[in-house]
């Protein structure tokens, strides 16, 4: 997986800010910025010209930001492509820390997974994807590994679509509709208005389940995180081995577990 999933601080980073001048932007930083989110899990490995077309900068700009990531420990060069360095897990995981949410409902989530005995995560939205900032794991039961940082689709995961009901209905739907919809598996939903209807019924319901959209076998279960005003805040889920006849038996065996750990962190999350 590559280490630019975990680069959250770039949310903080980009709060907005009143009465920004021009002058107190750092244009550089924010190329450099740029750079490193070409980076992912299908391009790990990039050329100067493929850097240059997925940041929208022109070639002697994105090979001067590859060349600075080099040389100061962030990117390795082979001559020919960059990839990116465990020095990079510093930015993600310093902000990760700094973060109170991974904090409180770590222990939440290593008791939750015992108690379940499958693995459990806590995502938040971020644009089109969710991003992992907290994880107890079990047996591994995807193809990649989980961890905090790591990035998927909202429109196609329990944690998304629970995150997505949380928002007004012209709001999610312009998320859908911005979303690489892109079959993952043969049971991924392409159709903005069926996920869309999908979205309806995990806001009604309260919370979602996701039947091998994001990979065969996995089927997912989610809640959302909400604190003491009501606010979702996060999305809470638990990933199973297709094993069950049909994806409804995980409600009934796991959801009872999710919203105990869901109304206790309501408690004690302002």
């Amino acid at each position: 997986m590559a280490f630019v999933h975990i680069l959250i601080f770039v949310q903080i980073l980009l709060v907005p800010v009143r009465m920004l001048n021009k002058t107190d932007i750092i244009a550089s930083l924010g190329k450099g910025l740029r750079v490193l989110e070409c980076f992912g899990a299908d391009s790990p490995r990039l050329a100067i010209a493929e850097v240059a077309e997925a940041s929208g900068l022109d070639r002697a700009t994105a090979r001067r930001c590859l060349l600075t990531l080099h040389e100061f420990g962030y990117a390795d060069y082979d001559g020919k492509f960059f990839s990116l360095t465990t020095r990079v897990l510093r930015l993600g995981m310093g902000a990760l820390a700094a973060l109170p949410l991974p904090q409180i409902v770590q222990p939440w989530l290593d008791h939750l997974s015992e108690q379940i005995d499958q693995s459990v995560s806590v995502a938040i939205l971020d644009e089109t994807e969710i991003v992992y900032v907290a994880r107890a794991a079990q047996r591994r039961v995807m193809s990649i590994g989980l961890m905090p940082g790591s990035r998927l689709p909202a429109h196609c995961t329990s944690m998304g679509r629970v995150l997505l009901a949380a928002l007004p209905e012209n709001e999610a739907r312009a998320v859908v509709e911005a979303s690489d919809l892109t079959p993952r598996t043969p049971h991924s939903r392409t159709d903005p208005e069926e996920i869309m209807a999908f979205i309806a019924g995990t806001r009604a319901a309260g919370h979602a389940v996701v039947d091998q959209e994001v990979e065969l076998g996995l089927r997912s279960l989610a809640v959302p995180v909400i604190n003491s005003r009501g606010q979702t805040v996060a999305a809470l889920n638990t990933g199973v081995a297709a094993v069950q006849q049909n994806a409804d038996e995980i409600v009934q065996l796991y959801l009872p577990a999710l919203v105990k750990v869901q109304d206790g962190l309501r408690r004690v999350l302002n």
